[in-house]
């Protein structure tokens, strides 16, 4: 049996029977999700967090982050995850009369959310119609968003100001950003994003600021970060390609043989 991803009308249930740390590093919109079995590790550039059965967590939107599936021994990982999309959060707020306020926000990329039984009687209800025809299912599922919305809100009340924070990033320092965030691997857009810039301001900026173009700069930093790994921390390619920002083996113990002239096995 193949590792499964079913997305459906921006609910998607994630199914794995090996270790996965595939995925899209750039969390677009909110989620909220449900640990229905296995071990989720989800790591930013600040922090590492732990999801095991049972557990309940929020994704914030324009964040990046790695996430490691590790299955339980014999079984599958399963998790449920809904996706809370601006546009229907932007109809809650008018048809809610939601006001946010000034109170500070938590900062962490994920917050873990406290057990309640109105979560995991949601959860179930979802993967029932998850089950329904798709002609069934559509008009289902948005409201079952909305509904996910105003959970949220009667649990955990605090993060009504994260919902309903519509502004998109501003423009930042891009030189320690960088150098905090190199090792996600997204596009040059994702980047350019997150620091408040079009892509071409960014490109524009990045060269101002580092002296090499961003693709330039972005190998050389891996590389280096490699290096350091390999020949400090005595790692193997295989152990840290992906850590650094690669997405193949072969590619990386490539480009790595171009940079030192000799393989990564060999340092």
């Amino acid at each position: 049996m193949a590792n499964i991803e079913e997305n459906r009308s921006r609910i998607l249930y994630s199914c794995y029977l090996t270790r996965s740390r595939t995925g899209e590093q750039f969390i677009q919109e909110h989620v909220f999700s449900y640990q229905i079995a296995g071990k989720l590790t989800v790591c930013d550039s600040k922090k590492e967090y732990t999801f095991n059965e049972g557990d309940f967590r929020f994704s914030r939107r324009n964040h990046l982050a790695k996430f490691i599936k590790q299955p339980p021994e014999h079984s599958e990982f399963k998790s449920l995850s809904i996706y809370l999309d601006q546009e229907t959060l932007r109809q809650l707020s008018t048809e809610l009369d939601i006001k946010t306020d000034r109170k500070t926000v938590p900062e962490e990329t994920i917050l873990i959310l406290r057990d309640h039984p109105l979560y995991k009687s949601f959860m179930n209800s979802l993967l029932v119609y998850l089950q329904l025809p798709d002609h069934e299912r559509a008009n289902i599922m948005d409201l079952k968003i909305k509904e996910a919305v105003q959970l949220l809100l009667k649990v955990n009340p605090e993060i009504k100001n994260i919902l309903f924070d519509f502004t998109e990033p501003g423009k930042i320092d891009l030189e320690a950003f960088m150098n905090q965030n190199y090792h996600f691997n997204v596009d040059l857009k994702r980047f350019a994003y997150l620091t408040g810039r079009s892509l071409s301001t960014f490109k524009r900026d990045f060269e101002k600021t580092f002296k090499l173009s961003p693709s330039r700069w972005l190998l050389q930093r891996r590389l280096e970060e490699a290096y350091f790994l390999i020949k400090e921390k005595g790692k193997t390619a295989s152990d840290i390609y992906l850590d650094v920002g690669f997405e193949d083996l072969s590619h990386f113990s490539f480009v790595f043989k171009k940079q030192y002239g000799v393989s990564p096995s060999k340092i």
